[in-house]
């Protein structure tokens, strides 16, 4: 089929080289072309008069091929649109003067007439009108969304003049002339009359289409021939008809139901949105039909409780006994309100093939879960092998507000084609109230559609009048035909309305007064839906009452039996994590985490292993001929060698490694070097994936520069790979705190307010080395006030041994907390931060590292303790001074608080003797605060407790390196100080 996007050979002048063609013949006629001169001197009133031998202005043979019915324009003249039409002004040419010629304000000059239309009704007549007929098709198709009636509300829209016929000069006589149709799907030729019905049937309806942005002609002619074939419209039988139906009245009937019998509270109802029911149950049967197995979801709190109840099947007694909140002893400082809850089920589609469902929890920092429901499913899709993407999918459902407003939206858009994250396309659902809380669209954002930032992506954003059930239908086929075929997102923007306030208190109408007195008067969706399907007589009276008669009955037995004594439900967590525990780390047995010293000399010796022919960089050869050395027990292991041999221990024990962040492969720092490129050929290799026949997958990917985005999908895989170790590396620690909200509303709280179980490992560069104040700290202290009832575990391991016993131990134990890291910089190149292979052989992760010396304890009169790099500094102080009556104490898991630990490693200290603890933070920063509020002035009612830091500071470190060695030196004077 050829296409209006098909090259034109012959070409088009743009207008710029056209002006600076006319300015060199304002000022010397001579100096342009003869032909070119002939046709300047026929312009007249902004019209080319024809000139002998040229129709039309002489062919550029230099300008580039454009593609025909688009006006080679640069973009950035006022006669082209943002979509690339030539609109509302015309070049005018006249009186010796290039000029633009203005069109009143909001209004559009028809296209110049060129010479030939003036001419005889033959061929070249012919071509002419052809040309702006297909013109004509492509504006429709680019433009036609926005004479689409999508607004439910009926409210205008602006007229468009290039989708008239008088903007192509083509009038009344061509209405029924016949045309080709090559380019548009269906017969050959049409007359104009019936191209333009088609096109407005197909791109003006109650769906408007974005499509052309798309750079791929073949995915553009896709979607042109599945709508444009059917005019956008699905023809449904009187069961698909009145299946719909039900769902809208089942949806309608819940709302109302709750409204009666629980007055005042809230459920952010669905009324005026009803056509989601239906859109996401027929998008989960189509993803049945497509033999998808399992299905993520993620939403917002509007309309959740009416999904969980119509879609997830979530038992109707337990919803209302959670608004009736019946057990409160059962949630005291923990759970979270009903609308946030999620749930999972096996939906059986009307094929009979199972799909399993999955809706994820969500806290009300809405869009923030986009990520993690995907990072879900990208964790089942390599469990279950499906690399191809084939077998699961993620439906997204949005507000417009949050979906325009939310910079989340972009981050996790970004991930959804890079091969770390991609998951095979996510049909992202837009429930388009027009209305966010209390602001309109106007102060929401700065672009016409809610969806405009998903034009970063080349797919399409199908906008949609959610009154109209049937266009819904035809838009969930298409969007979910689309995805499958091309493994990319889709969106689909629905329109409706808010029928109440924010919430069921609310009132909208202090704030948008009109606009209530509109939606007051409309009925529900499903009430419009129903008046069609009598006038066609689709469905009676009788049966629409009897349909939601048999609703109502079925909640009012519901509601009966949650209220009952009788009712009983326990939430367990089963399935893939039965095996796991969370509660407290008391709780827990210990694991041996060493390894045979055969097995880890030989996998010191596989991760220096190289393809034949592979040729690294000579830094990194000598890296690779040091772990050589390391595994001899020539050399002790540094930070690289203990981290790698953590990884490689644990695929060899078949337990999956996966791992992403800013520059990870190589590391920040240089150290890790994971990931090897050929330094001639640029090839990669990872030896960490080429340990062992039988090993588990070992992935380790560099991310986009994010970190919500990134981090919300690695929690959300380790919430379905809870027998893996699943990392999320800073670049610095410092840039954790763009992810805060995944940290706070995930991370830590998840166990308390869903019961939900995750090992996500953070591993945080920290440290003050005078790199400035946004290059030292991971904000230990943040994290610290957010531990409670052993919620998440706290670390900062000083050696590299400690490293490998604290990776081991997150994944070997059954008890599945998230883990903090806060790692070294300095340190990874420090002479002194090394480990014998010994250390690895035997022993475990030492919560609190005992001083070292030789020294009697009764001997020493001063303790100092401390946590991080900073023991490394006081023990070069320590020799530098000569004081061997100052034992160091390193506590290397500050939560849960090692107290048992702590209190072995001073039990023989003498009592009264001070103990000191020294951080490199302020004062109001790191651990200090932390640690005295739980150990008081008197560590273990024995020991006095004080600290040494930096004075408190509105920021973490100095920008100056002379003032930080000056804060260092006097800080660990201080230590030592009596």
């Amino acid at each position: 089929m050829s296409t209006t996007d098909s090259i034109d050979s012959a070409g088009t002048a743009s207008l710029a080289f056209l002006e600076e063609l006319f300015e060199r013949y304002q000022e010397d006629p001579a100096s342009v072309p003869a032909d070119w001169r002939m046709y300047f001197e026929g312009l007249r009133n902004g019209r080319a008069v024809p000139v002998a031998g040229h129709a039309s202005p002489p062919t550029l043979a230099a300008q580039p091929a454009m593609r025909p019915g688009v006006t080679a324009l640069p973009p950035t003249s006022k006669l082209v649109t943002p979509d690339g039409i030539a609109t509302a002004h015309a070049v005018a040419i006249a009186n010796g003067d290039v000029k633009l010629a203005a069109a009143p304000a909001g209004e559009a000059m028809p296209l110049p007439l060129p010479p030939v239309a003036t001419g005889t009704a033959g061929e070249e007549r012919v071509a002419f009108l052809q040309d702006r007929v297909d013109q004509l098709v492509r504006a429709y198709r680019v433009r036609g969304h926005l004479m689409a009636e999508i607004d439910p509300l009926g409210r205008p829209r602006p007229g468009l003049p290039e989708l008239d016929p008088d903007f192509y000069h083509l009038t009344e006589e061509d209405m029924d002339r016949s045309f080709s149709t090559d380019t548009i799907e269906g017969p050959q030729s049409m007359s104009l009359r019936q191209i333009i019905k088609r096109l407005r049937n197909t791109y003006c309806r109650s769906i408007g289409v974005q499509f052309m942005h798309m750079d791929d002609l073949r995915v553009r002619q896709w979607l042109q021939v599945r709508m444009e074939g059917c005019e956008n419209r699905i023809q449904l039988d009187r069961r698909q008809q009145l299946r719909i139906y039900r769902q809208m009245t089942n949806a309608a009937v819940f709302e109302e139901f709750i409204q009666k019998r629980f007055l005042g509270a809230k459920s952010f109802s669905l009324e005026g949105s009803e056509s989601l029911i239906p859109l996401v149950e027929m998008a989960i049967e189509r993803a049945a039909a497509q033999d998808i197995r399992d299905c993520v979801l993620a939403m917002a709190h509007r309309g959740r409780l009416n999904v969980l109840a119509n879609v997830m099947g979530k038992s109707p007694q337990r919803i209302f006994r959670e608004f009736a909140d019946m057990d409160p002893e059962l949630h005291v400082g923990r759970g979270d309100v009903k609308y946030h809850l999620g749930h999972s089920s096996d939906y059986k589609a009307a094929n009979g093939k199972s799909i399993h469902l999955t809706l994820c929890f969500n806290p009300s920092h809405l869009e923030f879960v986009n990520p993690v429901a995907i990072g879900r499913m990208r964790s089942r899709q390599d469990r279950s092998g499906d690399r191809s993407r084939q077998n699961g999918m993620v439906i997204l459902i949005h507000g417009d507000a949050a979906f325009a407003g939310e910079g989340i939206i972009q981050e996790t858009l970004n991930l959804s084609e890079l091969d770390a994250y991609r998951v095979g396309g996510t049909l992202h659902v837009i429930v388009n109230n027009q209305i966010g809380f209390t602001t309109g669209p106007r102060e929401a954002r700065s672009c016409m559609y809610a969806t405009d930032v998903a034009k970063m992506l080349q797919i399409p954003i199908f906008h949609v009048n959610g009154e109209d059930p049937e266009a819904v239908a035809q838009v969930v086929g298409l969007a979910m035909d689309f995805r499958r075929e091309f493994q990319r997102d889709v969106v689909i923007d629905m329109y409706c309305f808010r029928r109440r306030g924010h919430n069921e208190a609310d009132e909208p109408a202090f704030t948008q007064p009109a606009l209530y007195r509109v939606i007051e008067k409309r009925p529900s969706a499903h009430e419009s839906y129903l008046e069609k399907l009598l006038k066609l007589g689709e469905v009676t009276a009788d049966e629409a009452k009897q349909i939601a008669e048999q609703q109502h009955a079925k909640l009012a037995a519901d509601l009966s039996v949650a209220k009952s004594e009788e009712y009983v439900h326990k939430d367990d967590i089963g399935g893939m994590w039965a095996l796991y525990i969370g509660g407290r780390e008391r709780d827990a047995a210990e694991v041996d985490t060493s390894v045979r010293r055969d097995v880890l000399e030989s996998l010191l010796m596989r991760l220096v292993a190289l393809p034949d022919g592979f040729q690294p960089h000579a830094k990194i050869k000598k890296l690779l001929e040091n772990r050589v050395q390391m595994a001899a027990g020539a050399m002790p292991l540094d930070w690289s060698a203990g981290e790698s041999l953590a990884y490689a221990s644990i695929a060899t024990q078949g337990l999956r490694i996966r791992m992403s962040g800013q520059d990870c492969q190589r590391g920040t720092f240089s150290h890790r070097h994971a990931v090897i490129h050929d330094a001639i050929t640029d090839e990669t290799y990872c030896p960490l994936e080429h340990l062992t026949p039988d090993q588990a997958p070992v992935e380790i990917y560099n991310s986009p520069l994010s970190e919500a985005g990134v981090l919300g999908f690695e929690y959300g895989y380790s919430l379905d790979c809870p027998d893996g170790l699943v990392i999320w590396e800073a670049q610095f620690g410092d840039f954790v705190n763009a992810a805060q909200v995944v940290i706070d509303q995930f991370i830590v709280s998840a166990e308390d307010k869903w019961n939900r179980l995750s090992g996500i490992t953070m591993l945080l560069p920290h440290g003050f080395e005078g790199q400035g104040p946004e290059h030292s700290s991971a904000r230990l202290e943040r994290f610290l006030s957010l531990c409670a009832k052993d919620n998440i575990q706290v670390a900062q391991p000083t050696t590299p041994a400690q490293l490998f016993h604290l990776l081991r131990r997150q994944v070997l134990r059954v008890w599945r907390k998230p883990l903090v890291v806060m790692t070294p910089k300095s340190l990874l190149r420090n002479p002194a931060c090394v480990s014998s292979l010994d250390d690895f052989v035997k022993g475990g992760f030492q919560r609190v590292l005992a001083d070292t010396t030789d020294t009697a304890p009764r001997d020493i009169h001063r303790v100092l303790l401390c946590s991080g790099k900073v023991a490394y500094e006081l023990e070069k102080r320590r020799q530098e001074l000569g004081r061997r009556d100052v034992a160091i104490i390193r506590v290397e898991q500050l939560y849960p608080l090692p107290r048992q630990a702590l209190e072995e490693a001073l039990a023989n200290y003498t009592p009264g003797t001070p103990v000191v603890w020294v951080q490199e933070e302020p004062e109001n920063m790191g651990a200090w605060r932390f640690v005295r509020i739980h150990f008081g002035e008197k560590l273990f009612d024995r020991f006095p407790f004080s600290g040494v830091c930096r004075q408190s500071a509105a920021s973490p470190a100095t920008g100056s390196k002379k003032s930080h060695d000056m804060e260092q030196n006097e800080l660990l004077s201080a230590a030592f100080t009596s």
